[in-house]
């Protein structure tokens, strides 16, 4: 039963309260579920899922977002399996899925749904989607940059019961995985499906406490006061249309390629609306998005903006109207090919953040590092067996600084910020037959600001291998790729990935391409940039420049250049007198 406000319910406050946390609790228990039973180091380590629990409808109770792009990963999926399976649903049942054209927002992402019945009706949904190893399709890993359809990408798992009425389908099951290359995909589906079982467990457990009207009253109290909240925040912008634009590079087919990200959001009352009407039309390579990704790159970014503390809810949504025609590259037809999709998340941030600076000055952040990653595939010659790393090591830059803070230090892209973790140094060489040579801050890699932009990181390591294949997949290596400085700040450092063979010969790939044959001995090396800075670098203390500069993190010349801050080499003091002369006479220029 799905609830629905109603005004004459009395609910306490208190018990709402208490059902909202033990809703969340369920979803960070299945979450540690997947933390101690996955074997996949993108799930185990990165933490490269989401957990929720949805009502019959397949709407939004509650969910765990362990990386924020995934935050409207799930319900679409939802919404479009009950409508699939009407009322061929039954308890015992567990459906797989993973489809981009039917509410999922990345081929590599599968979802597992678990109806949850009380007293023989359907009340609840328990899920879990996590990004898989391989997933089929003409590339292992999952990244095909030389993709143009889907197929080419991915196996498409529209919504199919692995188990059924509490029987495992086995020939089902056997079908999916001849079609996935790694048995590691395999238990770590198994481990999913656990972890719905952990959600229809607490969920159970609610069900003995609530009966159907409290609960249902509860629910719909709760998503009434997450409307609330939203639309709180919303009429904290002054009424208007805020645009804003930014671009994503190279579509994987056409050297020099630019496709346009246009947004135009409308605040009217507590109201608000973005359309992204103009944005570049789909293009004939993966650099496109499906909706759902789109939609949870919006919903991600502006939950930054507003009251952090909204229950993750259903209504949360019932302030916010979408506009994303079909055919562009944000909202692509079938069969377009959509892996780069979740990799879109940044620019359209950037789009956002760049319409919303007038409104919301002491809100919005400067750039954050944009995606440049890169997929290592091949042969452990240690264990004689396949492997694959996403580098989520190397791969995560700094975030934007903001108003009174300075950005986050390798805190990794903004779809994954806070999320995906960096791996472990001994478990990246116990999982992958690479030796770490140097993983660092990357030097003067931070946008000066008042308030600096997060530092990059600089990773070397050594491919001990065989068969080894990288997959490029990333925007962020041309020179307007750079993390963007608000207020007068500057712009962050520049991504960069190079691959130094054995005789010598360096190879630098596109920001999207397949590099076959990697031989054994090879050096990786890869620059992740820094975030923008906010604010003029000349307003930032002195003594916070003086401290980059002794934990080499800023050299002595950047010190000078970007901050007008004169730092002796040799005794690292500040020359006080050269340093006010430096500022002041820039500040004369500036005002000439």
């Amino acid at each position: 039963m799905t609830p629905e406000p109603d005004p004459n319910a009395k609910v306490d406050p208190i018990e709402a309260s208490v059902l909202h946390r033990r809703l969340k609790s369920i979803t960070e228990e299945m979450g540690l579920t997947l933390l101690r039973t996955t074997r996949s180091p993108i799930l185990n380590e990165a933490r490269d899922f989401v957990t929720g629990l949805y009502d019959a409808k397949g709407q939004m109770l509650e969910q765990t977002e362990y990386i924020p792009v995934l935050a409207f990963a799930l319900q679409p999926a939802c919404e479009h399996i009950v409508q699939f399976f009407g009322d061929d649903i039954h308890e015992g049942d567990v459906i797989l899925h993973n489809d981009v054209f039917s509410g999922g927002n990345q081929n590599n992402d599968v979802a597992v749904f678990r109806p949850v019945f009380r007293d023989g009706v359907l009340a609840a949904w328990a899920a879990c989607k996590g990004h898989q190893a391989d997933i089929g399709g003409a590339q292992s890993g999952g990244y095909n940059p030389e993709a143009r359809e889907v197929w080419q990408e991915a196996l498409r798992i529209t919504p199919i019961k692995v188990h059924e009425r509490g029987e495992l389908r086995r020939d089902v099951w056997r079908m999916i995985f001849a079609n996935i290359r790694y048995r590691i995909v395999e238990e770590d589906i198994k481990a999913q499906i656990g972890a719905t079982r952990v959600g229809e467990r607490g969920m159970h457990e609610l069900f003995r406490r609530f009966d159907n009207p409290r609960f249902d009253a509860c629910i719909a109290y709760l998503f009434a006061a997450s409307e609330r909240i939203v639309r709180r925040g919303i009429t904290s912008i002054v009424d208007g249309v805020y645009r804003g634009e930014s671009w994503a590079f190279y579509d994987g087919v056409n050297d020099g390629s630019r496709m346009k990200i246009k947004v135009a959001v409308t605040v009217v009352g507590d109201e608000i609306s973005f359309d992204f009407t103009g944005s570049s039309p789909q293009t004939p390579g993966f650099v496109n998005a499906p909706h759902a990704a789109t939609a949870s790159a919006l919903l991600l970014t502006f939950l930054m903006l507003i009251n952090p503390d909204v229950p993750h809810n259903a209504g949360l949504l019932r302030a916010i109207r979408i506009v994303n025609p079909e055919g562009s590259f944000l909202n692509a037809r079938f069969p377009a090919a959509t892996t780069f999709g979740n990799s879109i998340t940044g620019p359209i941030s950037d789009a956002i953040f760049r319409a919303f600076a007038p409104a919301l000055p002491k809100m919005v952040t400067a750039g954050w590092n944009r995606m440049m990653g890169f997929t290592v595939t091949g042969r452990d010659p240690r264990h004689d067996r396949p492997y694959v790393d996403i580098l989520f090591l190397s791969l995560k830059g700094g975030s934007g600084g903001t108003w009174n803070a300075d950005g986050y230090n390798h805190i990794g892209l903004i779809n994954c910020a806070g999320g995906i973790l960096a791996q472990d140094y001994e478990m990246f060489e116990i999982h992958d037959p690479h030796r770490l040579v140097r993983h660092e801050y990357a030097v003067d890699s931070a946008g000066a600001g008042r308030w600096r932009g997060g530092l990059g990181v600089e990773t070397e390591f050594v491919i001990e291998g065989d068969g080894v294949t990288g997959i490029a997949f990333g925007d962020g290596i041309e020179e307007e790729a750079r993390a963007f400085g608000l207020f007068g700040g500057q712009p962050g450092s520049i991504n960069a990935v190079s691959i130094e063979y054995p005789d010598g010969s360096t190879i630098v790939p596109k920001a999207k391409a397949i590099v076959r044959g990697i031989p054994r001995g090879s050096v990786f090396r890869q620059s992740a940039g820094g975030g923008g800075g906010y604010g003029d670098p000349h307003e930032r203390p002195q003594d916070l420049v003086l401290a980059d500069v002794q934990d080499d993190l800023l050299s002595v010349d950047a010190a000078r250049r970007d901050y007008g801050v004169v730092i002796d080499a040799a005794s690292m003091k500040i020359d006080a007198d050269a340093t006010k002369l430096l500022r002041a006479r820039s500040s004369s220029t500036e005002l000439s």
